[in-house]
């Protein structure tokens, strides 16, 4: 059946000049991860601290007609039998229930149709908005069963309006991972199922009428779960040249009773600025603050997936903190392109939280250096990370993904 499954990709392109498919586009890309540290009294290196997966990811676009088109991208994972003897974890839960086993499934299928301004997309997609999205910094992102509309009629406004039914990430309703997965995304073998308990509403409005600045404002009701609300403006300042300002708010308001949340009467609201300069040559410095309200259960952060936030504070490895409950948290970060070298980052996360005392404090320094190869990108990682009043430990991670 895995098999049946990789192959609708190869039909779909073989078939394309059989059903007058036209601008038919193939991509996709080859990845090889690995992690390892020495949290607690492990070494670096150890098998038993240590990660690593491949994935296949190979996806194909085109249209149907005139104003109708389609996509899907199938993706196989594989830990080329690492386990074995370098390492014990993976980063993905996708694998099969074996939890290391090999697994393929279509990651996207969808149609979309155009007419005029109007754009409606249905099928299996990825997803970006501020509360729930696909989170792809990982070897696998998770994806929705959703509908979509996008509408521009309004001058330089977009609206959009979306269902989401099905997921196969983790959320409120779906916590079960393998315990061998690290990025926390996915649930067990990849499998699509009701997102929370009864799917989600979305409706947008983002406005670029004021040109140096993008609004945006995000109403959310994912049912039995949660009302939310998301507002955010990025503006590039005039007043001083290569500055750029943005500004964030959030509040996450409970509902229902079929999830269990800790002060479920009370809503989770969070704030975050952000200040950028780019008036260096090839450097990227920029610097951002946010706090979250005492009260309130629900985390601000992704509500399908790892619980990646898009607080501008966001730290580069340890998800879930600067969402939390009480979290006042700043983050730093300088990025330089070393032309012919290397692209060069350099990230730190500092997050306080007095509710949790210091079981809920974070120091995260994150250095990367990026550099491709033709068609290989290749990146290393050193992370050093304080967290839940534990000491600190090492992390050394390389992405190695093969693009075509």
């Amino acid at each position: 059946m895995k098999l049946v499954k990789m192959s609708l990709v190869a039909a779909m392109v073989m078939g394309a000049s059989a059903f007058a498919i036209d601008n038919v586009k193939v991509s996709g890309d080859a990845k090889l991860f690995y992690g390892t540290d020495d949290q607690g009294t492990a070494s670096l290196m150890d098998q038993g601290s240590s990660y690593a997966d491949t994935a296949l990811r190979l996806g194909v676009t085109g249209d149907l007609t005139k104003g109708v088109s389609f996509g899907v991208t199938g993706i196989a994972v594989s830990t080329l039998g690492l386990e074995n003897n370098l390492v014990a974890n993976t980063w993905t839960a996708g694998h099969d229930g074996t939890a290391v086993g090999d697994n393929a499934w279509m990651s996207e299928a969808w149609l979309a149709a155009t007419v005029g301004k109007t754009t409606a997309k249905i099928g299996r997609m990825q997803l970006d908005t501020p509360l729930a999205f696909s989170e792809t910094w990982s070897i696998a992102a998770n994806t929705f069963e959703a509908a979509v509309l996008i509408n521009q009629d309004l001058p330089d406004t977009t609206l959009v309006g979306a269902w989401v039914g099905n997921s196969n990430g983790l959320d409120a309703a779906h916590t079960t991972t393998t315990g061998a997965a690290r990025d926390g995304i996915m649930r067990v073998d990849a499998q699509f199922g009701t997102f929370a308990l009864g799917g989600a509403y979305a409706a947008a409005v983002v406005n670029n009428s004021f040109k140096p600045l993008v609004a945006q404002a995000w109403y959310y009701n994912v049912v039995d779960v949660a009302d939310a609300y998301w507002l955010q403006a990025d503006w590039d300042c005039q007043l001083v040249k290569n500055v750029k300002v943005g500004a964030q708010f959030a509040d996450m308001s409970p509902k229902g009773t079929g999830i269990a949340v800790a002060r479920s009467d009370k809503d989770s609201k969070a704030y975050a600025v952000k200040v950028a300069y780019t008036g260096v040559k090839n450097l990227n410095v920029s610097a951002a603050y946010s706090d979250r309200n005492k009260e309130g259960g629900l985390k601000v952060q992704n509500v399908a997936g790892s619980g990646q936030s898009k607080l501008y504070t966001e730290s580069f490895w340890s998800y879930g903190y600067v969402g939390a409950a009480d979290a006042t948290s700043w983050n730093l970060t300088a990025e330089y392109d070393a032309q012919n070298i290397a692209k060069l980052g350099a990230y730190y996360t500092n997050v306080n939280n007095g509710a949790a005392a210091s079981a809920g404090d974070l120091a995260e320094v994150a250095l990367t250096a990026s550099k491709s190869f033709g068609p290989l990108d290749a990146t290393l990682a050193y992370i050093n990370t304080k967290a839940n009043a534990a000491s600190s430990y090492n992390s050394v991670q390389a992405y190695l993904t093969l693009n075509f």
